[in-house]
C-alpha cells in the first residue's frame, strides 16, 4: 500500500499543474470571446437604432472605441504567481471597460473613495457632463448616505468626513440640473404630467436607476441626520427635484411621512422649509399625493396640538395656518376632507350629549378637540368667499355652540370665552348673525361673578392656554376680573360687528338690559364701572343708527338695508367700533405681559400665506450656506448619536455638580477672603477671588449654614488674632535685639 501510495503522488502533482495550464487558457479564451461578442452586439446596434448609437458615440466614445488587439490565440506561458496576477488585473480592467467603467474612475482595491477621485469626477462633470463620472459620483454618495449603517463599510465601502461633506455638497446642489440635463427636461418646475409622458421614453428607461438612486439614498440619510441646518439644506435642494417622485410612488409616501415628521417637531428653519417642500409636492403632483397630504397633515396638527402652554401656543398658530395654507391648493379636494373631519368632532360631541358621563366629557374638553375646532374657524374664515368652503360655516357654527353650552359651569368659563371668539370669526368672515350674546350674559348671571372673591389675589390667569381653572382659583380676584374683562371685550366685538346694521336698535336692547341688572347686582365696584362704560357705548351706537334710520323707506328685510351705513362701516365711525379698538389694545397689553417667553419657530407665521413669496426670494440666499453647513465633522450614524448624548450627560452632571455644591465651602471661602483682606498679613497681594464667591452672594443660605458659617469665621478671627500676636512678638524680640 505504501508502494501504491509513493507512485500515485507525483503523479497527482504532473495532473495539477496540467489542469491550472489548463485553467489559464481557458480564461484567455472566455475574455477573448466576450470581446468578440461585445464587437457584434455593437455592429448590430449600429444596424438596427443608428440614432442611440449617435447618442453613444457622441456621449460615451470609450464604449464604441474598443478592439482586441491585445488578445492573441497564441499560448502563453506563465512563470510564477505574479505574472498571474498581474493578467488577471488586465483582464478585469478591460471587462471594466466593456462595461462603461474607464480606468481612472476604478476604484481601488479596498473601496476606499478619496477627495481627489470625488475632485476628478466633479470637474468631468462640469466639463463634459461624462455619465460616467455622474455614475461614480452617485456610488460615492450612495457611500456617504450609507456609511452609518453596519453593512456599508464591508458591501458600499469607506469615507472620510471631508469626502462626505464633499460629496453631499456638490451632489445636492448639482444633481438636479444634472438629471434634468440627461431626460431634456425643464431647468425647474413642471408637472406630472411631463413625468408620465417621460417615462414612455428611451432616455427614461436608460437613466431612471439614477433619479431613483439619488432620490432613494437622500431619503436614507435624512432619517439619519441629527443637525437642523443640514435637514434643512438638504430638503431646501431636493424640493427642486420633487417632480421626480411623480414616477415612484412608493417612495412619495415615504418622503410626505418624514416631511411631515420634521414640520411637526423640527426647530428652527426646518418647519418652514419642510412645509414649501410639501406645497410644491401638492402643486406639482396633484392628485397623486394631495389626498394623503391632507390627511397626513391634520394628523400631524392633532398630535402636536395635544398641549398648549404660553410658549408653544405660537407654534401650534403656525402649525395651523400651514394647514390653512396648504387646503387653498385645491379646494374641493379639501372639502371632501374637511368634511370628514368636522363630521368626527360631531359624532364625538353627540356621544358626549347622549351618554353625558365623564370620560364623553374629557374627549370633548380636551385641547386636540378645541384646537381642531379652531382649525377649522381659521379656515372658514380664510376661505369664506370661497363656495367650496363656505357651506362648511353652519354645521361648524352649530358643534361650537353646543360644546360652550356642555357644561354650564364656572369651572369652564375659558372653554366657553373661547368658543364664543371662535363664533365672532365665524360671523364676521361670512356676514351671517350667529347669536352670542346669550352666552356672554349667562356668565355674569353665575353666582361666581355676582359675589366677592373669598380666594384672595391669586395668581394671573391667562385664558388663551388653559381650558378648566380649579375650585380655588374660580374665587380669585384676578380670574374673576379676567373673565369679566373677556366677557366685556367679546360682547362689544359682537356688537360692533352689528352696529351699522338697520336692526341694531332691536338687537341690542336685551343685552342692553341685562347689563343694567348686573351693574345693580354686583357688588365689586370696578366691575360696576366697566358695564357702565359699555353701556354707554351702545346707547350712543343706538343713537347713531336711529338717526339714520328716520331717513329711510325700506323694511329691514329689504335687500336695499345691506347698503345701510355701507360709508361708515368702511371708516368704522361708529362709537362702538372705536370702543371695541381701544378693548383691542387693552386686550393686547395684558397677554404681552402674561407671556414672559417667546417661540422661534412661528412667531411671525399669523400672515403666511402673504409672505410665502418671500420665503422663495430667500431660498437663493440661504442655498449658499450648504458650504457651512455641510463643513462639519459629522457622519452620519449611531456614532454622531452617541457623541451627542454622551456629552449632552456631561454637561447635565456638570449643572448638578455646580448646582449641589456645598454652600458651606463658599461661605469658608468668603470668610477666608474677608479675614486676609482684613489682617495685617500683606506679604502676597490677592489678586484672584473664587468663583463660588459670586454664587454664594446670589443664593442666601440656609439657618444652619448661617450658623455654620458664623463659627467658622470666629475660629478664622481667632486664629488670625494668634498668628498677628505671634508676628508683633517676633517683631518685640527683634527690635530688642537691635
Amino acid at each position: 500500500m505504501d508502494a501504491e501510495d509513493t507512485v500515485k503522488s507525483p503523479n497527482c502533482g504532473i495532473s495539477d499543474e496540467g489542469d491550472e495550464e489548463d485553467r489559464r487558457s481557458s480564461a484567455v479564451s472566455a475574455s477573448r470571446r466576450k470581446a468578440i461578442e461585445h464587437i457584434k452586439q455593437l455592429q448590430r446596434l449600429q444596424e438596427k437604432d443608428p440614432e442611440f448609437y449617435q447618442f453613444l458615440k457622441e456621449h460615451d466614445k470609450e464604449l464604441l472605441e474598443f478592439n482586441d488587439e491585445g488578445i492573441d490565440e497564441e499560448d502563453q506561458t506563465y512563470n510564477d504567481d505574479a505574472e498571474i496576477q498581474e493578467d488577471d488585473e488586465a483582464n478585469a480592467c478591460a471587462v471594466e471597460e466593456l462595461t462603461n467603467t474607464t480606468e481612472e474612475d476604478k476604484k481601488p482595491s479596498n473601496n476606499v473613495v478619496t477627495s481627489a477621485m470625488v475632485d476628478s469626477w466633479c470637474n468631468k462633470i462640469r466639463e463634459s457632463r461624462k455619465l460616467s463620472a455622474v455614475r461614480s459620483l452617485l456610488k460615492a454618495f450612495r457611500t456617504a448616505c450609507h456609511c452609518g449603517d453596519d453593512e456599508s463599510s464591508t458591501k458600499s465601502g469607506m469615507i472620510s468626513s471631508s469626502v462626505f461633506n464633499k460629496v453631499m455638497l456638490f451632489v445636492l446642489s448639482e444633481m438636479d440640473g444634472i438629471l434634468r440635463g440627461l431626460l431634456k427636461l425643464p431647468s425647474s418646475g413642471g408637472k406630472k404630467e411631463i413625468i408620465t409622458d417621460l417615462m414612455s421614453t428611451k432616455q427614461w428607461n436608460i437613466y431612471n436607476h439614477l433619479v431613483k438612486s439619488y432620490l432613494g439614498n437622500a431619503l436614507h440619510v435624512l432619517n439619519q441626520m441629527t443637525d437642523s441646518e443640514m435637514i434643512s439644506f438638504t430638503l431646501r435642494r431636493l424640493r427642486y427635484s420633487c417632480i421626480f417622485l411623480a414616477a415612484f410612488p412608493a417612495l412619495l409616501r415615504k418622503y410626505i411621512k418624514v416631511i411631515l415628521h420634521f414640520w411637526g417637531t423640527g426647530g428652527g428653519a426646518l418647519p418652514v422649509v419642510s412645509f414649501l417642500f410639501l406645497r410644491d409636492i401638492c402643486i406639482q403632483l396633484g392628485s397623486n399625493c394631495i389626498d394623503e397630504c391632507f390627511k397626513g397633515i391634520y394628523k400631524t396638527y392633532v398630535v402636536n396640538c395635544q398641549f398648549v402652554n404660553a410658549t408653544k401656543l405660537q407654534h401650534i398658530q403656525f402649525l395651523g395656518n400651514c394647514v390653512i395654507e396648504l387646503i387653498g391648493v385645491d379646494l374641493p379636494a379639501a372639502y371632501q376632507h374637511a368634511f370628514v373631519f368636522i363630521r368626527q368632532l360631531a359624532m364625538i360631541l353627540r356621544e358626549a350629549l347622549s351618554t353625558k358621563t365623564k370620560e364623553a366629557f374629557r374627549k370633548v374638553y380636551e385641547w386636540k378637540f378645541m384646537n381642531s375646532l379652531e382649525l377649522w374657524t381659521g379656515a372658514i374664515c380664510a376661505y369664506s368667499s370661497e363656495a367650496d368652503i363656505r357651506p362648511l360655516a353652519y354645521p361648524l357654527t352649530q358643534i361650537i355652540s353646543g360644546v360652550a353650552r356642555l357644561v354650564p359651569t364656572g369651572r369652564y368659563f375659558p372653554l366657553r370665552l373661547r368658543c364664543v371668539r371662535m363664533l365672532n370669526q365665524i360671523s364676521a368672515a361670512t356676514g351671517t348673525f350667529i347669536p352670542v350674546s346669550m352666552l356672554l350674559l349667562d356668565m355674569l348671571e353665575m353666582k361666581e361673578m355676582n359675589k366677592p372673591p373669598t380666594g384672595g389675589i391669586g395668581k394671573a390667569v391667562d385664558l388663551r392656554t388653559i381650558l378648566k381653572v380649579s375650585k380655588p382659583m374660580l374665587k380669585t380676584r384676578l380670574f374673576q376680573e379676567a373673565c369679566v374683562f373677556s366677557v366685556i371685550e367679546e360682547l362689544a366685538e359682537h356688537l360692533a360687528q352689528w352696529s351699522y346694521s338697520v336692526a341694531f336698535f332691536e338687537l341690542s336692547f336685551i343685552p342692553a338690559v341685562r347689563l343694567r341688572s348686573f351693574c345693580k347686582s354686583t357688588k365689586i365696584e370696578r366691575f360696576r364701572r366697566e358695564m357702565r362704560e359699555l353701556i354707554r357705548q351702545i346707547e350712543g351706537t343706538s343713537k347713531f343708527t336711529n338717526a339714520r334710520r328716520m331717513s329711510i323707506s325700506f323694511l329691514p328685510n329689504d335687500p336695499a338695508a345691506i347698503s345701510f351705513l355701507e360709508d361708515e362701516k368702511k371708516s368704522g365711525s361708529s362709537p362702538l367700533s372705536q370702543y371695541v379698538a381701544t378693548l383691542r389694545q387693552r386686550a393686547q397689553q395684558r397677554n404681552d405681559s402674561l407671556v414672559e417667553s417667546s417661540v422661534v419657530v412661528g412667531a411671525h407665521s399669523a400672515v403666511l400665506g402673504k409672505h410665502l413669496s418671500e420665503s422663495y426670494k430667500e431660498e437663493n440666499i440661504r442655498n449658499e450656506e450648504g458650504a457651512a453647513v455641510f463643513s462639519s465633522p459629522w457622519m452620519p450614524g449611531s456614532d454622531s448619536k452617541t457623541k451627542h448624548s454622551k456629552e449632552e450627560k456631561k454637561k447635565k452632571k456638570k449643572r448638578k455638580g455646580k448646582e449641589n455644591e456645598p454652600q458651606q465651602d463658599v461661605a469658608l471661602y468668603e470668610d477666608v477672603l474677608e479675614d486676609l483682606v482684613l489682617s495685617s498679613d500683606e506679604d502676597e497681594p490677592m489678586s484672584e477671588t473664587p468663583l463660588g464667591v459670586k454664587d454664594a452672594k446670589a443664593k442666601p443660605l440656609p439657618s444652619n449654614q448661617h450658623r455654620k458659617k458664623s463659627k467658622s469665621s470666629s475660629d478664622l478671627s481667632k486664629r488670625n488674632v494668634q498668628i498677628n500676636g505671634k508676628k508683633s512678638k517676633r517683631k518685640r524680640t527683634r527690635e530688642r535685639a537691635d
